[in-house]
């Protein structure tokens, strides 16, 4: 069963639409939360994370399936018994849908959170029920196809994502303690002690080395 759908904005993760059948109050504290990693996927896409065009991502009894095109992510949660075939068949359909709208105005337009108005719902319902005798066809036309997904699972995501965090974190932390340690007092101090002393050692240095200069060019002289 098809249980979410999202079209989102790579440039900035921006979710521009959203459809999803009726769900009980029961079933509502889980859609929510399949929704914020939906988000979540998006976000990280938009990041460069994910790069993969068309990627699945294996979660519990359910699965994350992508689509990415001209700018735009297509996702849609199922349980992970649905043919996946369908399910990019479905997101394709979708894809093609959104491409007779003008797509200066999908990609740019848009500021605020689903702000796209409903242009799934039509179209996911005929993906709804996998029996129908459209759906049997479309698999059976699809049998032979390769569709060339990557496949993740939402565990190691989120232990790639913590260990980038981690790394991050890590050379933040090396970077202030070296620019905390020129800043120190101690180090002020110093220059401020040395900086005049080094400054007229400099001086002397290049009198003498000077005055050396002058004496070769006065010897060389009276030698000629």
């Amino acid at each position: 069963m098809v249980k979410l759908t999202i079209v989102g904005r790579v440039e900035d993760g921006l979710p521009l639409a959203q459809d999803q059948p009726y769900v009980n109050q029961q079933d509502n504290i889980s859609f929510l939360m399949y929704k914020q990693q939906a988000e979540f996927h998006l976000t990280q896409i938009s990041k460069g994370s994910l790069l993969h065009p068309k990627m699945t991502i294996l979660l519990d009894h359910h699965s994350f399936n992508f689509l990415v095109e001209k700018k735009i992510c297509y996702i849609v949660l199922s349980d992970s018994s649905y043919p996946r075939k369908l399910l990019f068949h479905y997101l394709q359909d979708l894809q093609k849908e959104l491409d007779k709208l003008d797509e200066t105005e999908l990609i740019k337009t848009f500021s605020k959170p689903y702000s796209f108005g409903k242009i799934i719902g039509r179209i996911r319902k005929q993906y709804m029920d996998t029996r129908t005798q459209a759906n049997l066809s479309k698999l059976n036309a699809l049998r032979e196809q390769e569709l060339h997904v990557v496949t993740e699972h939402m565990n190691d995501i989120i232990q790639i994502r913590q260990l980038l965090e981690t790394s991050e974190i890590t050379s933040l932390d090396a970077r202030t303690s070296v620019s905390t340690i020129w800043h120190s007092q101690c180090l002020q101090d110093i220059a401020l002690k040395w900086t005049p002393v080094t400054i007229i050692i400099f001086v002397i240095l290049v009198l003498f080395k000077a005055r050396l200069i002058m004496t070769d060019d006065y010897l060389i002289s009276t030698m000629i």
